[in-house]
Parts: C-alpha cells; sequence; structure tokens
C-alpha cells in the first residue's frame, strides 16, 4: 500500500467537510421516520374500513382489502430497512447493542445487501398490486385489460432486475473471494 503524502491545510479542510458532508443525509432519514406515521394511519384507515364493511363485503373484497393490509406493513417494514441500513450505511453507526428487542439483521446488513432487500420488497409489493389488480376483475374492459398487461411487464421487470442484481452480487463476491485466495499465495 502506497504512503499517503502529507495533505495541506486546504485539502484537509475539504477533505474534513466532504466527510462531515454525510450529515446532510440525517433529515432524509429521519423523513421516512415520519412517513412511517403516514402509513400508520392509512393502515389503520384500510382496517377500520375492511372491519365495518367486514359483513357486506364480498369474499374478494375481503381478500383485497387483507392484501392491501399486507402491501402497507411490507411498505412499513421495508422503510424501516432504508431507514437503519441507509443511516448506518451512509451516516453513522446505530449504537443500539443494549437494547434485548435490536433486531438481528441491524448492522450486518452493507450496501449491496440493502439492494437486494430493497429490490426483494420491491418485487412483493409489486406482486401484491398485481394480485389484488386480479382479484378485483370485474368486466375486463380493453382500458383494464391494458392496465393489467403492464402492470404484469412492469412486474416481471422487476423480478429480472432483482434476479440479475443478485446474480452479479454473487459474481462480484465470487471475484473477491478467487482474488484474496491469489494474493494470498
Amino acid at each position: 500500500m502506497a504512503e499517503r503524502k502529507p495533505t495541506g491545510g486546504i485539502e484537509r479542510f475539504l477533505e474534513e467537510m466532504l466527510f462531515r458532508s454525510r450529515w446532510l443525509l440525517a433529515p432524509f432519514y429521519f423523513g421516512l421516520a415520519l412517513s412511517l406515521a403516514v402509513l400508520l394511519i392509512k393502515f389503520g384507515a384500510e382496517l377500520l374500513h375492511l372491519i365495518t364493511h367486514s359483513f357486506t363485503s364480498t369474499e374478494s373484497d375481503v381478500i383485497v382489502g387483507v392484501l392491501t393490509l399486507v402491501d402497507l406493513a411490507l411498505t412499513g417494514s421495508l422503510l424501516i430497512i432504508v431507514i437503519f441500513s441507509g443511516y448506518e450505511n451512509f451516516v453513522s453507526k446505530l449504537d443500539h447493542s443494549n437494547h434485548d428487542d435490536r433486531p438481528e439483521w441491524m448492522g450486518t446488513i452493507d450496501f449491496s445487501a440493502l439492494k437486494l432487500k430493497l429490490l426483494s420488497s420491491v418485487v412483493a409489493i409489486s406482486g401484491i398490486q398485481l394480485l389484488r389488480q386480479f382479484m378485483s376483475i370485474s368486466p375486463l374492459t380493453p382500458e383494464r385489460e391494458k392496465e393489467i398487461f403492464w402492470m404484469i411487464v412492469i412486474h416481471i421487470v422487476f423480478v429480472i432486475s432483482s434476479v440479475l442484481l443478485a446474480l452479479s452480487d454473487r459474481i462480484s463476491v465470487h471475484a473477491k473471494g478467487a482474488k484474496n485466495v491469489e494474493g494470498e499465495h
């Protein structure tokens, strides 16, 4: 490894400012945390609607209502993963190791794993949206058919993208492992 030359005052100042600029991301993560409250309000409204209409709704309506709740829960879980992992990867470490209820995955998700979890959640949410559309198909008009077609295409793109990302990450990990093994010999 090459030794680094002593830096001048201006360069040191610029590097320090760049390093500290990561804190500009903190309000983004705080805003995402506040958006969980918005999701909770929407979840509560959907749950109340489902409960109050459960005796008069059809089976399909109840299933669509439950899928809506699952969709909102998955979105909330996705937000938690993005908030914690993003903050820890890009801003600062969270020191909650003493908490009894600390999730096991906290502190272990790197940027690559975050991308995979994010895409997996997007695929799951997209799949639920698609299932909701299928459950609520009544008269199939040409416009509705076109809308569902494009939802299927978008879902397939999400699935293919996540598979390709997982494959590229796996290839990258194997390439790094092979490089480290070669460096040891």
